[in-house]
C-alpha cells in the first residue's frame, strides 16, 4: 500500500467527515487512526509523511475515556521518535488542561478568569477563604475541558458543594474540577471565537449561546436545528446556539490570539474570548478546531479545503 499523505487521528467520526471530503477532493492522500479502540507499536513509524491530531478532550462525555491517554502516548511516542505532528503532544496538553491554559495566557499578559483546579472540597474552601478578592457568582467545570460539557454557573461556595456532592460522576474524567471568576457580558453580543491555521487567522465569528455554555462549532454538535451530538448541560429551554461571521475581530485580539497558538504549539486551533466591561477576557484555547463551514463561507471560502490544502503542503515538506 503506498504511503500516504496525512495520517489523522481522531475520536468522533462525525467531526471528521467534512476533512475526510475535503482530503479526497484535494486528492490528498490520507489514513486515519481511530482512538477509541487502537493499539500502536512505540518508535515504528506511522503510515505516513505526516500526522495530524484531532483528538477531543470532550471524549469521556461520549464513553471514549480511554482515547485521550492513548493519543498522548501515541503522540508523545511519533515525536520522540522524530515523527512530524501537527498538534502534538504538547498543543494537545494544553488543551486538556484549563488551569495551564490560564497560566500561559497569564504569562502572555492577556487577561483570562482567575481559575482554581481542587480534587477536594474542604481544600477548595480553604483555598476560597485565601481569595480576598474572590467574588461570587462563579463558573464550575472540569478541569478537562471539552465542548462546554458540564459546566453550570453557581451563586455560592455551599451551592457548589451541594451540587458535587449530589451529582453523580462529577468527577469524571481526572478527578480535578475547576471553579473560575465569572466576568459579565452582553449575551446579544456572545462571545468571539477566531479560528488560527498555521498560525494565521483563518475566521472569526460571534456566537450568541442564550445561557448555553456548550459553543462546539461542529455543525453536528450545535446543528441550526434538532439534537447534536455532544454532551448539553441541562438547562432551561433556549434557542439553539446561534453563529455569526464576525469581519471586523480588531486586529489586537488577532494579534493576541496568534501569540496564544504559538506559545502553545498549535497548528490548528480555536481561541475564544468574551468581552466585558470594554476589555477583552480570553477564556478557552482549542487545539481540536471544529470549522464551521457556514461561516467561513460567508468569509468567501471553504475552510476545509483551507485545512487540506494546508496539510498536503506539510506533508510535501516532509516528504
Amino acid at each position: 500500500m503506498p504511503e500516504a499523505d496525512v495520517l489523522v487521528l481522531f475520536e468522533h467520526p462525525e467531526w471528521q467527515k467534512p476533512l475526510f471530503a475535503a482530503l479526497e477532493k484535494n486528492g490528498v492522500r490520507y489514513a486515519t487512526f481511530d482512538l477509541k479502540a487502537a493499539a500502536f507499536v512505540a518508535g515504528d513509524a506511522p503510515p505516513a509523511k505526516i500526522v495530524f491530531n484531532q483528538a477531543s478532550p470532550s471524549a469521556y462525555v461520549r464513553g471514549n475515556a480511554r482515547a485521550v491517554p492513548l493519543a498522548l502516548a501515541f503522540l508523545r511516542a511519533l515525536e520522540a521518535s522524530g515523527r512530524p505532528v501537527l498538534n502534538g503532544h504538547r498543543a494537545f496538553a494544553l488543551e486538556l488542561s484549563k488551569t495551564a491554559q490560564a497560566a500561559l495566557l497569564g504569562r502572555l499578559g492577556i487577561r483570562t478568569p482567575r481559575s482554581i483546579a481542587f480534587n477536594d472540597l474542604d481544600a477548595l474552601r480553604d483555598q476560597l477563604a485565601r481569595e480576598t478578592k474572590w467574588k461570587w457568582p462563579a463558573l464550575l467545570k472540569p478541569e478537562q475541558g471539552g465542548s462546554g460539557a458540564r459546566i453550570i454557573k453557581v451563586d455560592s461556595y455551599d451551592e457548589l458543594r451541594a451540587h458535587v456532592e449530589s451529582t453523580r460522576g462529577i468527577w469524571e474524567p481526572d478527578g480535578v474540577l475547576l471553579v473560575q471568576e465569572y466576568f459579565e457580558h452582553d449575551p446579544e453580543r456572545g462571545i468571539v471565537r477566531m479560528e488560527l491555521l498555521g498560525g494565521e487567522l483563518l475566521y472569526a465569528m460571534r456566537v450568541v449561546s442564550h445561557g448555553r455554555y456548550n459553543l462546539c462549532p461542529s455543525e453536528v454538535c450545535n446543528p441550526s436545528a434538532g439534537e447534536g451530538h455532544c454532551e448539553i448541560p441541562v438547562v432551561a429551554p433556549a434557542p439553539a446556539v446561534e453563529f455569526y461571521a464576525f469581519k471586523e475581530v480588531p486586529a489586537e485580539a488577532v494579534a493576541q490570539a496568534k501569540a496564544i497558538v504559538q506559545a502553545g504549539g498549535i497548528d490548528v486551533g480555536g481561541i475564544e474570548y468574551l468581552e466585558s466591561n470594554g476589555a477583552r477576557v480570553f477564556y478557552d484555547v482549542n487545539a481540536n478546531s471544529n470549522l464551521r463551514a457556514p461561516i467561513a463561507q460567508e468569509h468567501g471560502f471553504d475552510p476545509f479545503d483551507r485545512v487540506a490544502a494546508w496539510l498536503a503542503a506539510s506533508a510535501k515538506r516532509h516528504g
